[in-house]
């Protein structure tokens, strides 16, 4: 039929534009905030790539989700501004008729977005985990040049190594400046290597000494070591099975029902559900007077988007807090957007209805 194949195709043309232009956008600030983690030695610099295509693909069904209810608000829109929908009402065509073309073009994306956010989110949640965790786990002798200096993570400690060949865990001729609890400390060593204590990662100095400087009363005091060990970081290997609920798989979720997980599940059935009573929500919204040149719609629209979205922020943080369940959250909030959306589509109809009946009767008067 000419009314669904050319609103199907319309539909269609503007998600694709509109997902370009918003995955355009996802990707600079993606590549601005992982630039800035490598600069500051959070990630490693060739791994940037990785955790972009990682971040997008996590936050995919997120960008599927907007793009598809701007795409029905601004199809359906601009059919009201340039009277289409005028003469589509007056052909006996109800609001309504539009909900089959809508969805049989999002059909494909809702199934999409199912996949994204059970199977593809905590994939690349994890992926990008396990590339910071083994950026931070290897040697902190491998993480400086030559020469260079290397603060720890609190800033306590300043240390200085020079490679000792291709061996990226040991070195010669370090350097370490330690201050802590009012005292100052300055250690060398000849050679030193790295050794794991359990999760915590040691640096073995060997034949060195100790320079340490109380600095409330000024006493010093001087001591030489044949072997002396150092922390570097504690806890840097990550347990596999302590993975946050964001990087569990759906299944290991439904298996473990805690209140973090019950969270995180209402996270990801909410954006399944978002997907579908956004579509519904756009047909709604997207009602505006021809007579009128304003974009009030499209601003309603957006704004009935974040609400929605901090909605779900809101039950994902109460469900997971343990402040609410599960099941009435779910069915509170995404069965209200669903009542809300066919109910404003009914208004919509009817409102139509009784002003082309009350035009008909003024004409006939």
């Amino acid at each position: 039929m000419l009314f669904d194949s050319s609103t199907r195709s319309e539909l269609a043309r503007s998600f694709g534009v509109t997902l370009v232009v918003i995955l355009t956008i996802m990707l600079t600030v993606t590549l601005i905030k992982t630039l800035g983690q490598a600069a500051g030695g959070n990630v490693a610099p060739q791994d940037v790539v990785l955790l972009m295509g990682y971040a997008t693909l996590a936050h995919l069904a997120t960008m599927l989700n907007l793009s598809l209810f701007i795409a029905v608000v601004a199809t359906l829109g601009r059919r009201y501004r340039e009277s289409e929908m005028t003469i589509w009402f007056a052909s006996g065509v109800p609001l309504s008729r539009f909900i089959r073309p809508v969805l049989r073009m999002a059909w494909p994306i809702l199934l999409a977005i199912v996949v994204l956010e059970l199977v593809v989110w905590p994939w690349g949640n994890q992926n990008s985990a396990e590339l910071r965790d083994r950026y931070q786990k290897r040697s902190d002798l491998s993480r400086v040049a030559p020469g260079q200096f290397q603060t720890s993570r609190d800033g306590s400690r300043v240390f200085f190594i020079e490679r000792d060949g291709d061996d990226a865990g040991t070195g010669r001729n370090v350097f370490i400046l330690s201050n802590q609890n009012d005292r100052e400390s300055v250690t060398t060593s000849a050679r030193g290597r790295l050794e794991m204590e359990g999760d915590d990662r040691m640096l073995v100095l060997d034949h060195g000494q100790r320079n340490e400087t109380q600095l409330k009363t000024g006493e010093k005091s001087l001591a030489r070591f044949e072997q002396y060990k150092v922390m570097t970081d504690t806890q840097v290997l990550a347990n596999a099975n302590q993975l946050p609920p964001k990087a569990t798989p759906t299944l290991d979720l439904l298996r473990n029902l805690t209140v973090k997980n019950q969270g995180e599940i209402a996270w990801r059935l909410g954006w399944i559900f978002a997907g579908f009573n956004m579509a519904l929500l756009g047909i709604g919204v997207a009602a505006s007077n021809p007579r009128r040149a304003n974009n009030w719609n499209l601003l309603f629209a957006l704004l009935a988007f974040v609400v929605y979205f901090n909605s779900i922020n809101v039950s994902v943080s109460r469900v997971g807090n343990g402040t609410a369940a599960l099941a009435p959250t779910l069915l509170g909030l995404h069965g209200g957007a669903f009542v809300l959306a066919l109910t404003l589509i009914w208004l919509r109809d009817n409102g139509n209805r009784f002003c082309l009946r009350r035009r008909a009767k003024e004409a006939t008067a």
